[in-house]
């Protein structure tokens, strides 16, 4: 364990006001054996430059925090599948600019995939406020997770994701460019045959800001079926009952 190199793997896009807390996020971690992977995907802001700031401002992460500026604007599936393949880690964990971490996530998450023999993990987290404030709802994870049940819930969060390379292939987990890229590749693993295997600790806060893509409830909504008709290929009938259970528990999970 003490050995294992982690690739975490950073989208940004317009995230200048999150950068900061990332820094943090990352820096702060007490599993120190990391790289750092950040693929700016042509920002109109000053994410990229105050990247190369703070890298500048910690010469001795120099060599393990690389950014990676993408020439046109490609979505965060692309972003996420450039990080991929710069990766030299055996485990890779995303992070999304904006979520924060606590300190012990990654030891804790390494732990864990080694302990359960786990190609594939994720975690507990906890939503926050815009200005990253905990609100004290904590979504929980379930110990094994399937297929058939991930169809029903929105329970893996990407900032609490991990992977074991040895056990996977990095063309296995390139996310596919569609709506809900990180769903639609959760559901393609457990469907291939993996197991998520979940540690029920809260270790992420998934900040939602106001405007947020997933704060829109008809996207949100409209998404999801998409995934059940075009991407899972369900019958009508199966897609109706699994939409009902997605929503009802997606509803009660933000109450």
């Amino acid at each position: 364990m003490q050995d294992a190199l982690i690739s975490i793997i950073t989208p940004v896009y317009n995230a200048e006001s999150y950068i900061e807390t990332a820094f943090s996020a990352v820096l702060q971690q007490t599993w120190q054996n990391w790289e750092w992977i950040l693929v700016d995907d042509c920002s109109g802001d000053q994410s990229a430059e105050i990247i190369r700031r703070r890298i500048a401002d910690h010469p001795g992460y120099a060599e393990r925090i690389r950014l990676i500026a993408l020439p046109e604007n490609g979505g965060a599936a692309n972003a996420r599948n450039t990080g991929v393949k710069a990766a030299d880690g055996r485990y890779i964990a995303f992070l999304d600019a904006d979520d924060m971490w606590q300190p012990d996530k990654l030891a804790e998450q390494l732990r864990f995939m080694q302990e359960k023999n786990a190609a594939f993990s994720y975690h507990s987290y906890e939503f926050g406020k815009e200005d990253g404030t905990p609100t004290g709802r904590v979504v929980r994870a379930v110990e094994e997770l399937t297929y058939d049940m991930a169809l029903t819930r929105t329970i893996i969060f990407t900032s609490t994701v991990m992977f074991d390379m040895e056990k996977m292939s990095r063309e296995e987990i390139m996310m596919p460019h569609c709506p809900s890229e990180d769903t639609a590749l959760w559901w393609q693993l457990l469907r291939n045959g993996y197991t998520a295997y979940g540690l029920d600790k809260n270790l992420a806060v998934y900040r939602r800001p106001a405007k947020s893509l997933s704060s829109n409830k008809l996207v949100a909504l409209e998404r999801i079926w998409y995934l059940y008709r075009e991407r899972e290929h369900l019958s009508l009938i199966r897609s109706v009952f699994c939409f009902i259970g997605w929503a009802y528990r997606a509803t009660a999970r933000r109450l």
